[in-house]
């Protein structure tokens, strides 16, 4: 297993980190200790989550998936062996993850209420990467392109940074992170930790894959210039690039077929490319998963890769995917189909 750093800290984190949002919906408590055992049995101590999960996001379920981390950490009495990521909800309409309900605000009471529940859930004291899930800002995300200015309308990046500060302080979270984020937002939070001594953003996560490379070039370049790594989510396109979706097939329990979720992997574009990179792969002898997450494996902005898997044939599969060699043949062929349709899913 390859360990990179993350950000700037003494933390050390594993090239693959466990996603777990299907966990307490797709995945039940028994499967989920399964996946967690599997993992780190094979040197993957690095587990994500958030408030939100598990997904679908619905008040019944909401921070289910961290429940279930919380039983395991406490069952097996390893969490010094664990670096566990979790996200506090952005700007949304969703009411139900505070009490009493309100819309979602990236705010010091609503961080305050999402860091308190999240180690309750957790059965931990701290949390080692505390992440803001999708910005305060009114800005396009998942997909969207749509953005008006609202500078009026956010909570202030140095105000945000104060609170985590203050968590820091306390011992309830270790480092901050992003997700969903810009260029420009990313910025503005290093910016604001440098000039006022607060504390540094270590990473970002957002959406990374062979059909949306959007994080290239300029966030690209944030990532490594400012030693702010990807957290990669989504590197399979939600299981699209598994090729298991090709011409209108709906696998019984897939995530697509329980939810019809997956509009963001439903481009005019994006049946034609995934099966242009499903033949690829077979082309060098791999499976189009391995093909996938390899390419996100060997990017040098990559801190660490995110999979889920919701069947442990899944899981392991995807994790012999980081031990395929990766050759200029594939580095060449795969820009080559890049450059014939750019982000077909951003």
């Amino acid at each position: 297993m390859i360990y990179k750093q993350l950000g700037k800290t003494e933390i050390k984190v594993p090239l693959i980190c466990l996603g777990t949002m299907t966990f307490g919906e797709q995945n039940t408590e028994e499967q989920g200790f399964e996946q967690m055992d599997y993992a780190l049995a094979n040197g993957v101590n690095f587990f994500d989550t958030a408030e939100l999960y598990s997904i679908p996001p619905k008040p019944e379920t909401q921070g289910s998936t961290e429940t279930i981390i919380g039983n395991w950490l406490k069952a097996r009495g390893n969490r010094d062996k664990i670096t566990i990521a979790s996200k506090v909800c952005g700007r949304s309409p969703m009411d139900w993850f505070r009490n009493p309900k309100e819309p979602c605000r990236v705010t010091e009471a609503q961080i305050d209420y999402a860091v308190e529940h999240s180690l309750k859930r957790l059965q931990t004291d701290y949390i080692d990467i505390y992440q803001i899930h999708w910005p305060d800002r009114l800005i396009g995300n998942f997909g969207s392109f749509t953005y008006a200015s609202n500078a009026d309308e956010y909570e202030d990046f140095e105000k945000i940074l104060e609170v985590m500060a203050k968590h820091i302080k306390k011992g309830n979270i270790r480092h901050v992170g992003l997700s969903n984020e810009t260029p420009w937002g990313v910025m503005k939070f290093v910016n604001a930790a440098e000039k006022n001594g607060l504390p540094r953003v270590v990473s970002i996560q957002n959406a990374y894959s062979l059909v949306n490379r959007t994080f290239e070039p300029y966030l690209a370049e944030v990532a490594i210039e400012e030693n702010v790594g990807l957290l990669a989510y989504s590197p399979l396109a939600q299981g699209f690039l598994t090729g298991k979706y090709l011409n209108g097939a709906r696998p019984k329990d897939a995530r697509l077929t329980l939810f019809d979720r997956g509009q963001r992997y439903q481009t005019p574009a994006a049946e034609d490319m995934v099966t242009k990179y499903v033949a690829l792969a077979r082309e060098f002898g791999v499976t189009p998963a391995g093909l996938a997450l390899k390419f996100c494996a060997t990017r040098p902005f990559m801190t660490s890769v995110i999979i889920g898997a919701t069947k442990m044939l899944q899981l392991e599969e995807d994790l012999k995917a980081f031990d395929i060699t990766w050759t200029e043949e594939m580095e060449n062929a795969v820009n080559a189909l890049h450059r014939s349709c750019p982000n077909p899913c951003p």
